[in-house]
């Protein structure tokens, strides 16, 4: 999916006018208007406050990825990488045990 594709999907989701969405950003409806029909790219700056009020990273809206994390757990991740080696670690025991479980219970599941 394009930044297009995803600027309207997620403006949509978060029920957002163009006009609305624009200023939240700091510029006019009708620019995001711009952006959504690939008429102009935002600029760097632009394109991160984007990301910012539609709670995604700006990986995702730019489509360098498909992962969609929102600002709650990329936050959450941000902790964990200050955290000490050794409670890295000890969080990732625990990560891996509950991804492992969710797993199981999803193939017994079916």
């Amino acid at each position: 999916m394009t930044l297009e594709q995803r600027l309207i999907t997620l403006r949509k989701a978060k029920k957002l006018s163009q006009g609305d969405l624009g200023k939240k950003v700091g510029t006019s409806g009708d620019i995001i208007g711009r952006y959504e029909r690939d008429e102009v790219t935002p600029s760097v700056e632009v394109a991160s406050k984007l990301a910012d009020v539609l709670d995604v990273s700006l990986d995702y809206l730019s489509g360098k990825t498909d992962t969609l994390l929102d600002s709650a757990t990329l936050g959450r991740i941000m902790e964990i990488s200050v955290m000490p080696e050794d409670d890295q670690k000890q969080v990732f025991l625990g990560l891996d045990a509950l991804i492992r479980d969710y797993k199981a219970r999803k193939a017994y599941a079916q």
